[in-house]
């Protein structure tokens, strides 16, 4: 998967990356050759965040108590690059993304474009001293 000039803002859904095996390295990977990364969802907050810190996921935008569609919006106009890409995981999505001017990408794609693994998410192995380097709690 190429972003090109990294100039690009991309957003997974939720249940999406859920989808992949080792979301903390897709984050990783793809920042790469994005400017910002993020989850998308409309579930509660703390489902998103929990999810995130359990995978170690540094996201720089998250949708918050707020709908799908809101969150792409408000994204778009905070986040001003050339591209602004969706993975997401069917119609619903995709349509999604059509509606707010979004690109898509089914995760899928995004996968195999990337050499992301599917699977059932597995947390990171727990380093020596996590909890005295962890930085994302207040």
């Amino acid at each position: 998967m190429d972003g090109g000039n990294g100039d690009m803002t991309l957003a997974f859904d939720l249940d999406a990356l859920k989808r992949l095996a080792h979301p903390d390295s897709v984050f990783n990977d793809a920042r790469q050759w994005s400017e910002y990364v993020g989850v998308i969802s409309d579930q509660p907050t703390y489902v998103v965040t929990n999810f995130t810190r359990k995978h170690r996921v540094r996201q720089d935008f998250f949708s918050g108590p707020r709908s799908r569609e809101e969150s792409l919006e408000n994204v778009k106009e905070q986040f001003d690059t050339d591209r602004h890409v969706y993975v997401g995981s069917g119609d619903d999505d995709a349509a999604l993304a059509e509606r707010v001017d979004w690109e898509y990408l089914a995760v899928e794609d995004a996968a195999e474009a990337a050499e992301w693994e599917l699977g059932e998410p597995s947390a990171p192995a727990a380093t020596a001293n996590e909890d005295d380097e962890r930085d994302d709690w207040p």
